[in-house]
């Protein structure tokens, strides 16, 4: 999705707007890790992630339709097909594969603290793509990008201890980041709507679509027993879809219109400090030395690139957030 024109085309907006609306987008999106986890205990893992965002696209949808009138959804055909396209990568790719790597029993699931790290290289991918695509980034942001891959590394290499993260998962994660990397760079340069909410109605619903069907391919339709979804599920599958898909991507878009998209980006490296702190604290997810650096050293990559690519907005590295 191009990005708004930021600051400048917008009315001034106070401070303390500002920084409550980056609050909140610090805090919501990354306690969506937690929630997934919490989620998945007892709802399938791909029809949970559908059903968030079908409900979030119809509430959205609804939303848009009594403020702005019949016509406030209409798009040509190229503009749903490429919302369509973003939404699949995003939300199935992106997202199913984050829920699917945070499913399954201890040892073989992805902690949501390790997962938000994981993650937190969607940045540094993009900066990739656009170097494949033609693009020319600054010398220091390819130094980010080289310090990012190495605590990714860190973060994932078996040490003989409990520290590493499951490869399996990670694997499974790093897929979903690369997902949510393609999503991104070709939402800047496809031909979208020009709107962002109503691109992401659109998104939401094709990923929930593509979602569903993949849920019902592995099973998880026929075997759901919704007798055994315990009140926990239900509360975490609640809150991802009003907090993760509605308020914080709500408060990210006004961000994107009245703040500087370097202040916006911050969300990338804050996000995962937030979401190992809630693991730790919430459900006793271990932080281990191993943890510790790599997850350091991934947010330090990040916040390089985000810093050095500050003087352009159009770079294509913070345009999309990593929603959760």
């Amino acid at each position: 999705m191009p990005e708004p024109t930021g600051a400048a085309a917008a009315p001034a907006a106070r401070p303390a707007l500002i920084w409550a609306a980056l609050a909140v987008v610090f805090v919501l999106w990354g306690s969506t890790y937690l929630a997934i986890r919490v989620a998945v205990e007892s709802l399938p893992a791909l029809a949970s992630a559908g059903l968030r965002f079908g409900a979030a696209a119809v509430v959205l949808a609804v939303f848009l339709r009594v403020r702005r009138g019949a016509g406030a959804l209409r798009v040509d055909r190229r503009q749903l097909g490429s919302a369509a396209l973003v939404g699949v990568l995003l939300l199935a790719g992106g997202n199913g594969l984050v829920v699917l790597a945070e499913s399954g029993p201890p040892g073989t699931a992805v902690p949501s603290g390790i997962a938000a790290l994981l993650v937190a290289t969607v940045p540094l991918l993009v900066v990739l793509l656009r170097t494949l695509g033609g693009d020319r980034p600054r010398v220091w942001t390819f130094a980010g990008v080289t310090l990012g891959f190495l605590g990714l590394v860190l973060l994932v290499l078996p040490t003989g201890g409990s520290g590493a993260a499951p490869l399996a998962g990670a694997l499974t994660v790093v897929a979903a980041a690369t997902c949510w990397s393609v999503g991104s760079y070709l939402a800047g340069r496809l031909r979208m709507p020009t709107d962002p909410f109503v691109a992401t109605v659109y998104e939401m619903v094709a990923g929930a679509v593509a979602l569903t069907v993949l849920a019902a391919a592995r099973g998880e339709l026929r075997d759901l027993d919704l007798g055994q979804v315990t009140g926990r599920s239900w509360l975490a599958l609640a809150y991802l879809m009003v907090a993760g898909s509605l308020v914080a991507f709500t408060a990210y878009v006004w961000l994107l219109h009245h703040a500087p998209i370097s202040l916006v980006s911050t969300y990338a490296y804050v996000n995962p400090v937030v979401a190992v702190a809630l693991g730790a604290l919430l459900v006793a997810e271990p932080i281990t030395a191993q943890v510790l650096l790599g997850g350091a050293v991934i947010v330090a990559g990040v916040a390089l690139v985000v810093s050095t690519e500050r003087p352009g907005r159009r770079t294509g590295t913070a345009t999309r957030p990593a929603r959760r």
